[in-house]
């Protein structure tokens, strides 16, 4: 049996804790939904803030909701560089000693001394997902993906299973035009 999973894109964005979001616009302030995405209650918002590093900015980042308990800045290796953030590739929620940055909104700004990371690659899976793939929870696998020019096997990524997400791959920007993936894309799991 082929393990097809869909590759999609996770372009730049952060994550807010209730209080940063306050602060970035206003006591009370809450997140407005512009479209779901593919995770169960994941969100894309309406919301944009500036993300600021030591040699440059991007002015209109995505936060995705719902709010978390920790800040969380996912970029690009090359957006790191860009901004001279030193962020190393990890998964969600491991931040702690990863990179700084400041986040400005329209009500005020806040100093990351940590959160911002390079996401490493992942696929999300429910746990019937994975007894028919064969894979369990953290398990370190390797994806291929076809494309017309540039076919690439991407190894180091990480399975997560949990009965809360649904089936996909997340890459980032970079790894996405390194295989130059077309919405749809389609990868196979090696294991």
């Amino acid at each position: 049996m082929e393990k097809t999973v869909l590759v999609e894109t996770s372009a730049r964005h952060v994550h807010v804790t209730k209080e940063t979001l306050e602060t970035l616009f206003g006591a009370g302030y809450t997140l407005t939904k512009k479209k779901d995405l593919s995770q169960p209650g994941q969100f894309a918002c309406e919301e944009r803030v500036q993300v600021i590093g030591p040699k440059g900015s991007f002015p209109a980042v995505s936060i995705l909701g719902p709010e978390r308990p920790e800040d969380q800045v996912e970029i690009s290796a090359s957006d790191a560089r860009s901004i001279g953030v030193a962020a190393p590739v990890r998964e969600s929620g491991d931040i702690a000693g990863s990179g700084a940055c400041k986040l400005v909104g329209p009500k005020g700004e806040v100093e990351l001394k940590e959160g911002v990371i390079v996401a490493k690659r992942h696929i999300h899976m429910t746990p019937e997902d994975a007894e028919k793939y064969g894979v369990s929870d953290k398990q370190v696998v390797s994806v291929e993906i076809k494309s017309a020019e540039r076919s690439l096997v991407f190894g180091d990524t990480v399975v997560r299973v949990s009965p809360k997400y649904a089936l996909a791959m997340h890459i980032d920007t970079d790894e996405s035009n390194a295989v130059m993936a077309p919405a749809g894309t389609l990868g196979v799991i090696l294991a």
